[in-house]
C-alpha cells in the first residue's frame, strides 16, 4: 500500500523550488562577474552578524516591541553605536527593519531567531557559526580537500561524535540544532506521508523528540519510542521531569542506545523505524552497520524502516544540497547521497527500497523493507 500523501501539493512545491532557483540563477547571472565573486567571498561577514546578533538575543529582546539602538544596547549588553552598524547591515540584509532613525522591530525573519517563535531556527545559526563548526572552514578546508580528510578532524584532533562525548555544552547546542530542522524544513514529514498505516514510530537518533512529536500530532493513534545515545536520553528525560504534562509526552517513550551497536526490535508489522538525518553524517561503512542492526531489528515482523534524508541528483545540484554536502564534509566522514548510492547501501545491508516519499521538502523518504520477497521499487518522483 503507497505512502505517499498529498501528491498533487508535492508536485506543486517541486515546481515552486524550480521556478524559484530559475529567478536566483537570473539574478545571479545579471550581476557583473567581479562583483559577483566579490559577494561569495565576502559572504561570511553576513553569517557572522547575523550570529552575533543571535548570541545578543537581539530578536528576543525585542520581542513585539519597537526600540532605539540605545533601549537595545542596554538590554543586550552592547556598545550603542556598534549595535546600531550591526543592526544597519542586517536591515540591509532583510533581517530586522529600521522603523525609524535608530529605531528598530522584528520582522518574518528576525522573529525566527525568537526562542518563543515555533519556527525559531536560533540555535541552527549558533551551531553553524559556533567555533566547532566554523574554524574547519576557516582554517583545515584546504588540508581538508587535498587530503580527503575532514576538516574539523585535522581542526581538533578528533572525529566530530568523539569530540561532542566529551564537550557537554556543544552536544547539548548540537541536539538542540537537531530539534529545530523542523522549522527549517517544515512538517511535510508528517503530513505529506501516511503514518496512519502503523501504531508505533521508533526514532533512532530521535534526539528529544520533535520529529516523533511532530509525527504524533496528526496522528492520534500513533505512539512513539526515540532511541538515542544515553547521555542525550538522560539529558532529555531530565528536561522532561521538570516540564509540565503534556499529553503527547503520554504517548512517547525513552530509550538509550548507540545506533552503531544496535537498535530495538520491532513488536510486528505496525512499527516503523525512523532514521532522520542520521546517516547522511557517517560513512558508507558505518551507515550499513547502523541499516544492517535495523534489518536485524526488523526481523520477521513484517516492520519497515523510513529513512528521511536529502537525495541527491546525479548531476545539477541546487546550493542547498551541495552546501549540505559540503558540511557533511566539514564535520563528519559522511555526505548526502544520490539515490543509485542509497541502493547500493541497502543492498549491502540486508534491506531494499520499496518506494520513494517526495515531500514538500528539500527531503524525500526512503521506504525500505527487508530484502527477502520485497515488490519492485515505486517513486513519485
Amino acid at each position: 500500500m503507497r505512502l505517499q500523501k498529498n501528491a498533487g501539493a508535492v508536485r506543486r512545491f517541486a515546481r515552486l523550488m524550480k521556478v524559484g532557483a530559475w529567478l536566483q540563477g537570473l539574478t545571479q547571472r545579471g550581476t557583473p562577474a567581479p562583483f559577483r565573486l566579490l559577494q561569495i567571498g565576502s559572504a561570511f561577514w553576513q553569517s557572522r552578524a547575523l550570529y552575533v546578533a543571535a548570541r545578543l538575543d537581539v530578536a528576543g529582546e525585542l520581542a513585539d516591541a519597537e526600540l532605539s539602538s540605545a533601549e537595545l544596547a542596554a538590554r543586550c549588553q552592547a556598545q550603542e553605536h556598534a549595535l546600531f552598524r550591526l543592526l544597519r547591515m542586517l536591515v540591509a540584509l532583510g533581517v530586522f527593519v529600521e522603523v525609524a532613525p535608530g529605531r528598530f522591530r522584528n520582522n518574518a525573519l528576525s522573529n525566527c531567531l525568537r526562542r518563543d517563535n515555533p519556527q525559531c531556527v536560533r540555535d541552527m545559526i549558533l551551531l553553524h557559526n559556533s567555533p566547532e563548526l566554523c574554524l574547519p572552514w576557516l582554517h583545515t578546508l584546504e588540508e581538508g580537500i587535498r587530503t580527503g580528510t575532514p576538516p574539523f578532524a585535522l581542526q581538533f584532533g578528533e572525529e566530530l561524535f568523539d569530540y561532542m562525548d566529551t564537550h557537554a555544552d556543544f552536544d547539548r547546542l548540537f541536539s538542540r540544532a537537531m530539534d529545530a530542522v523542523e522549522a527549517l524544513a517544515g512538517d511535510s514529514f508528517a503530513t505529506d506521508f501516511d503514518w496512519s498505516q502503523f501504531r508505533r514510530v521508533i526514532d533512532v537518533g530521535g534526539s528529544a523528540g520533535s520529529k516523533s512529536r511532530a509525527i504524533l500530532r496528526h496522528h492520534a493513534a500513533l505512539d512513539a519510542l526515540v532511541v538515542d545515545r544515553p547521555a542525550i536520553i538522560e539529558q532529555v528525560l531530565a528536561e522532561l521531569a521538570g516540564a509540565p504534562h503534556d499529553a503527547l509526552r503520554e504517548r512517547m517513550h525513552f530509550q538509550g542506545a548507540d545506533a552503531l551497536q544496535g537498535v530495538p526490535a520491532a513488536r510486528d508489522a505496525g512499527d516503523i523505524y525512523l532514521l532522520s538525518a542520521l546517516l547522511h553524517g557517517f560513512d558508507d561503512a558505518q551507515c550499513i552497520r547502523i541499516l544492517r542492526h535495523v534489518a536485524t531489528g526488523i526481523g520477521q515482523s513484517g516492520a519497515v524502516c523510513a529513512i528521511l534524508e536529502v537525495v541527491m541528483p546525479p548531476q545539477g545540484a541546487d546550493y542547498a544540497s551541495a552546501s549540505f554536502d559540503m558540511q557533511m564534509f566539514i564535520g563528519t566522514r559522511g555526505q548526502e547521497r544520490t539515490l543509485a548510492q542509497w541502493q547500493t547501501l541497502f543492498a549491502q545491508s540486508g534491506l531494499r527500497l520499496r518506494e520513494q516519499v517526495d515531500l514538500q521538502s528539500f527531503a524525500k523518504i526512503l521506504v525500505c523493507e527487508k530484502a527477502q520477497g520485497v515488490p519492485a521499487i515505486s517513486s513519485t518522483a
